[in-house]
């Protein structure tokens, strides 16, 4: 794509990153009946960029953010055999940019980071109902691995 930049973000790319968690939050609603009334928020945004153990990146196209996305190092629980595993979020494109490859290529930069820092694994949440965000992940190379079910009572 022409004039595609990945980068790291920083605190200047603050407000539209918080346009964008509402963005995503917004696109959401549709999957999730649980989540609160407005206004909720997903991140602390701010202290994610400044955070050594979350690479936060930016799409930019002529200067414009148009997309971002998030790897965070955790710790697994104790019975895995991963000391410690990376976790993709954030994951957002704006509407005009999307199916031109901008997810892929900023799951890919996310993906170099996290190997980078010596992490061989790799996972993100995705709503069962979320056939696209679905294929995207596995043409990245993703698989299905739990299902997380719930009810009300």
């Amino acid at each position: 794509m022409n004039g595609l930049i990945i980068r790291k973000a920083v605190i200047d790319d603050l407000e539209t990153l918080l346009t964008f968690e509402q963005g995503v939050i917004s696109f959401e609603r549709s999957f999730d009946e649980t989540l609160d009334n407005d206004p909720i928020s997903y991140y602390d945004i701010g202290k994610m960029i400044q955070s050594p153990e979350v690479e936060v990146m930016v799409a930019e196209i002529n200067n414009e953010l148009v997309g971002s996305g998030y790897a965070r190092i955790e710790e697994p629980k104790p019975y895995l055999k991963h000391s410690k595993f990376a976790y993709l979020g954030f994951m957002y494109v704006k509407p005009e940019f999307r199916g031109e490859g901008i997810n892929k290529i900023l799951i890919d930069k996310l993906l170099e980071w996290i190997s980078s820092m010596g992490i061989e694994e790799v996972r993100l949440d995705v709503y069962s109902e979320n056939s696209g965000a679905i294929k995207a992940y596995e043409k990245a190379g993703f698989t299905p691995l739990l299902l997380n079910m719930r009810m009300s009572i």
